[in-house]
């Protein structure tokens, strides 16, 4: 039927619509008029960039069957989480738009795109909600070219999430384009998350600049052109701050004068450098600064100024000296940077910005009595030795690898409110400038630090994110740090995290390993363990151990202060004693009124029957999980039993998730009599995944709960079957039945795993 289809002869319809879509630029303004039957043979027939025209006019059609066409056809992938796409057409045009920019798309390879009416980049731009920069960053030199003007501005509108991915080095006219789209994206747009991913070597200077821009700093004056003339909008503010009558910018001069600023912008650009250095050049620049005087300095007026803190800012003099300029990075190991003998000879250097913050002229970010709370935690800050913040010689007298600090030398402009920074190494010098950002970082909202090899170096960024709690308008409420060592316990580590942060609601700590050298800490530190910790907004909290103990009485503080916690997940711990989980168990009860979710995660509870039967009676929780906990490793069939009775009387809990624990084929069956007739189960998810399940198991799990249902007249409240890697591969016809009769049940999410791969990893386990 199909091959004599394809013979007979084109409809009048079809031949219509086809001349129709070649004459469509004459005839789009009446083609929107004609009957949705006709349109809808019309629009497969369109160019994208006529397509695109279509969306408004032919409001009544759904032009969604479309852009996933083309997207079969044009992309040729499958997208990840493509059930969750809820729009190809943005889906399209934001892929379209990444694989033009970075030169993967030919947009000539298909007769729809090679519109002579379409530019690639200038169209599909106001549908860019999140685009990737990588290697070279030639998608930030296109961008910011002056014939790609229109679709920056587009970006600006658009773009929420700016990523960055396997950087290299580059040059200083590629970094001048990063400034510049950073400075209008950023400063000047929308973009509200930054994330970094892999950059196992990074560039210093290529690193810090992307994370100042981010902070919202930038260079006033003319240092930085975009196209021979300042950024449009900042022309703006200039001419706008310009009005300003000459007594109040006399009385602004004096204040300034006082506190021992420079007079104006100009001044600023005569005396100060910002200096951005790989970390061998970093202490010679350090000397130099600190040969002009101290951290704790005495002012012009006889006064001395405050100290600089580990977790404060740079407090250092300004340097009476002319403009040093950074030397290129790519080709050969920058030098040390020197005293520049002439006068300044490149008025559009990219470095003449700083970003080592002190204190803003208006932001109010630490007043004296703050500054002296803070100064009073440096004492558990340094929360063990080798802390940048304290132990590395020159920290609390330097600011960082950044320079030294005007405010007239560096405006404050909008900042990103999520930063991500996934497998980059951070060195001290690299810390120490991030934790002099974080420290004024007001809108900041979500902080992410995986696999960054900090170290000792967390304290130093925990310095920063103290000084930030501290302002009144911080919106610090996310923090997930992972690594691969831990440099102090874990439980140790989030009573830092909370002292500094009460204000987070969520913190995630993760580590793989412990740190072997833990142990070896001097005597007469102090430690996180002996601080209050005060009551904090924490309502999420994960901690992955590196096969550590869990304690309970070291968790305890964590539990008092968190009153509003209402997600728990430990992973990867070990418990001491066989009491241990008890007594977690009733700290949690006492602490956490209102604990909502307890998750385990590869904790071995094959020994703690009566615990887990307790957790499955908690008249509060709604959701528990169970992970590669060994659950039924030394069981009786009577535990099974008891499990499923408990379940049965349990109202209150929604979600059951039990992956990795060998349920096998006749656990499965039996777990199927939670929603028997008598039962009173309010359960709605169950996640079985990893539990070497069969196809002939799982269809009596579903001939079996098929029957429940109809015992209870159809009515039953599970919703949601989790059966990831399981074992459906070994009989595909049997598999394909049950999960048909599954899903006109509920909903099933199941993969296609080869067990055959996993099935030697499974017997050395058993």
């Amino acid at each position: 039927r199909a091959a004599m289809a394809a013979e007979r002869p084109p409809s009048l319809v079809s031949l219509s619509a086809a001349a129709v879509s070649r004459s469509i630029a004459a005839l789009e303004r009446d083609v929107w008029a004609l009957p949705g039957h006709l349109l809808r043979g019309l629009l497969p027939l369109l160019s994208v960039f006529r397509l695109e025209r279509a969306e408004g006019a032919a409001r009544s059609l759904s032009t969604q069957p479309i852009w996933r066409q083309l997207w079969d056809d044009v992309m040729k992938t499958r997208p990840p989480n493509s059930e969750n796409i809820t729009c190809w057409r943005k889906k399209f045009l934001e892929t379209f738009f990444s694989n033009v920019l970075h030169g993967v798309l030919d947009v000539s390879s298909d007769w729809r795109l090679n519109d002579h009416h379409f530019s690639p980049l200038l169209h599909s731009s106001p549908h860019v909600s999140q685009l990737t920069l990588c290697n070279m960053l030639q998608g930030a030199v296109e961008l910011t070219a002056e014939h790609n003007h229109k679709v920056l501005e587009n970006l600006a509108g658009s773009l929420r999430i700016l990523k960055f991915q396997h950087l290299l080095s580059s040059d200083q006219s590629i970094r001048r384009s990063l400034v510049l789209l950073l400075h209008r994206l950023i400063h000047h747009g929308s973009v509200s998350q930054v994330s970094m991913y892999s950059w196992p070597v990074p560039d210093t200077v290529l690193l810090v600049l992307i994370l100042s821009m981010s902070a919202g700093f930038w260079r006033s004056g003319n240092a930085l052109t975009c196209h021979g003339s300042l950024c449009g909008l900042c022309r703006e503010e200039d001419k706008a701050a310009g009005q300003e009558s000459v007594q109040e910018r006399a009385e602004r001069s004096d204040a300034e004068n006082q506190k021992g600023f420079p007079k104006a912008p100009e001044e600023a650009d005569a005396h100060l450098n910002s200096v951005l250095s790989d970390p061998s050049s970093s202490p010679q620049v350090y000397e130099e600064a600190s040969s002009e005087g101290p951290c704790d300095h005495t002012s012009s007026q006889g006064g001395s100024s405050p100290r600089c803190g580990s977790g404060q800012l740079s407090c250092n003099p300004v340097l009476r000296k002319t403009r040093r300029r950074l030397k290129p990075a790519v080709g050969r190991k920058r030098r040390c940077l020197r005293r520049s003998k002439g006068p300044y000879a490149d008025p559009e250097d990219l470095y003449d910005f700083v970003f080592t913050v002190a204190r803003e002229d208006n932001s109010g970010l630490l007043d004296k009595s703050s500054t002296k709370e803070v100064e009073n935690a440096e004492n558990w800050t340094s929360c063990s030795p080798g802390s940048p913040c304290t132990g590395h010689a020159g920290c609390k007298k330097r600011g960082g690898p950044a320079g030294i600090f005007s405010p007239k030398a560096a405006q404050r402009f909008r900042s990103v409110s999520t930063l991500e920074l996934f497998s980059i190494p951070l060195t001290g010098e690299t810390c120490r400038t991030l934790s002099n950002l974080l420290s004024s970082w007001v809108s900041l909202e979500n902080l992410v630090l995986s696999y960054n090899g900090l170290d000792a170096n967390i304290c130093c960024i925990l310095s920063g994110l103290r000084a930030l709690s501290h302002h009144p308008d911080c919106h610090l409420r996310v923090l997930r740090v992972s690594d691969v060592f831990s440099h102090m316990p874990c439980l140790e580590l989030v009573r830092c995290i909370l002292s500094a942060i009460p204000q987070l609601h969520t913190l995630s700590v993760s580590f793989d390993l412990k740190n072997q050298l833990e142990g070896n800490r001097p005597e007469g530190n102090p430690t996180c363990s002996e601080v209050e910790i005060p009551e904090s907004c924490l309502e999420q909290l994960e901690i992955r151990f590196p096969r550590e103990p869990l304690h309970t009485t070291f968790l305890l503080p964590v539990l008092k202060a968190s009153k509003s916690l209402q997600q728990l997940s430990l992973d990867s711990a070990t418990l001491p004693s066989p009491e241990e989980l008890g007594l977690l168990l009733e700290a949690l009860k006492e602490c956490t009124p209102d604990l909502k979710k307890l998750s385990f995660h590869d904790v071995n509870l094959a020994e703690h029957q009566k615990e887990v039967l307790l957790l499955l009676q908690d008249p509060v929780l709604q959701e528990i999980t169970f992970s590669f906990c060994r659950l039924f490793e030394s069981s009786t069939s009577e535990f099974l039993s008891e499990i499923i009775n408990t379940m049965k009387r349990n109202s209150s809990l929604k979600s059951l998730k039990l992956p990795g624990n060998r349920l096998g084929n006749h656990r499965l069956v039996a777990l199927a009599d939670i929603f028997s007739e008598d039962s009173s189960s309010s359960l709605c998810q169950l996640d079985v995944s990893s539990n070497c399940i069969k196809p002939d198991g799982l269809l009596e799990f579903t001939k079996k709960l098929e029957g429940h249902i109809q015992q209870r007249g159809g009515q039953i409240q599970f919703t949601h079957l989790r059966l990831f890697q399981n074992w459906l591969d070994q009989d595909a016809e049997t598999a394909q039945e049950a999960l048909r009769r599954l899903k006109a049940v509920c909903s099933v999410v199941n993969d296609s795993w080869d067990s055959s791969q996993a099935f030697a990893d499974y017997i050395s386990v058993m």
